[in-house]
């Protein structure tokens, strides 16, 4: 499949937050996208929440005419009518093998025979929904970052069957819709991110279990210290930059003292208990239950506002 060649059209299957995500991402870049989901309700209210979103994106100067690019996002009255012509399908569906692998089945039968099936799935290796396929060649992860508008990483990760041809042309679509795609060389459960991200969870609720210091404290080391860097470096530029002959100055300098507490981290925190009641107690005496969803607005606004800074500074 050549995106360059074929007419630019995505179906996105699912339409919960992350397939409405991916639909504004597709067509903000001029794509034609086809919206379907066997839950009509959900799929009834998706594309006035689409336009929603593309307003307040259109109000923080991140895109313009979002009354002309909801024109663009269309609602399929079945899943043959969504995928038919596409060149690159979406598949959002909840986090269970088994229904990846029903859904898995009706895209290969229904969708054109070079068009790329990529899966939102976060922890679940496409090798597990997608052997049995006729079509398995050209399936493979696309793990993006919820919301995918903002946060541009998409992970790709191919099962061990899929074609370099159908993991270049996945590259491709991301890169040519505004995304940061990264290639994950072999399976792995979590891929990269939810593994690098868990890494940081398992020492907070070890910090947190261990009375080393409170949920807050622990929030504001990373807010205010180490997520300042990570939001324009990644780790490994992070400590090439922080010794005078760069990373391999850095590990003769410090490589004993991880090493060190990294035998400390061996074992992981149950995640259950007294210990989840307690960070439970903090956190809603910080947020309140029903303030959850006004803080999820306050938290896109501050992504959008350094998305915003990103590209008007050329971040890369």
């Amino acid at each position: 499949m050549d995106a360059g060649r074929k007419a630019r059209c995505a179906a996105i299957i699912g339409t919960g937050l992350i397939g409405q995500g991916w639909a504004i991402v597709f067509a903000r870049k001029g794509w034609d996208v086809r919206l379907y989901d066997v839950n009509a309700a959900m799929l009834a209210e998706a594309r006035s929440l689409i336009l929603q979103q593309l307003r307040e994106l259109e109000t923080q100067g991140l895109l313009s005419g979002a009354d002309a690019i909801i024109e663009r996002v269309h609602v399929a009255g079945s899943l043959a009518d969504a995928v038919k012509g596409a060149c690159y399908i979406q598949e959002n569906s909840p986090e269970n093998v088994e229904i990846k692998r029903a859904l898995f089945s009706e895209l290969d039968e229904a969708a054109d025979p070079d068009a790329v099936i990529g899966s939102s799935t976060s922890s679940i290796p496409a090798s597990q929904f997608t052997e049995h396929l006729a079509g398995r060649h050209r399936c493979l992860v696309a793990h993006p970052v919820n919301p995918p508008y903002l946060i541009p990483v998409v992970e790709l990760c191919p099962a061990p069957w899929t074609r370099p041809q159908a993991l270049d042309a996945a590259n491709e679509v991301m890169t040519a819709i505004g995304q940061k795609p990264v290639r994950v060389r072999r399976e792995i459960e979590g891929f990269i991110l939810n593994r690098l991200q868990g890494a940081l969870l398992h020492e907070a609720f070890r910090l947190a279990k261990e009375g080393i210091a409170s949920a807050e404290d622990i929030d504001v080391t990373v807010k205010d210290g180490l997520g300042l860097r990570w939001s324009f470096m990644g780790p490994f530029e992070t400590i090439d930059l922080n010794a005078p002959g760069g990373i391999a100055d850095y590990c003769a300098r410090y490589g004993g003292l991880y090493q060190s507490i990294g035998a400390d981290q061996g074992d992981c925190v149950a995640w259950d208990g007294a210990l989840v009641d307690a960070l439970e107690e903090e956190r809603r005496g910080l947020l309140p239950q029903e303030d959850l969803a006004k803080r999820r607005f306050w938290r896109d606004e501050k992504l959008m506002r350094l998305m915003r800074h990103k590209q008007e500074n050329g971040d890369n």
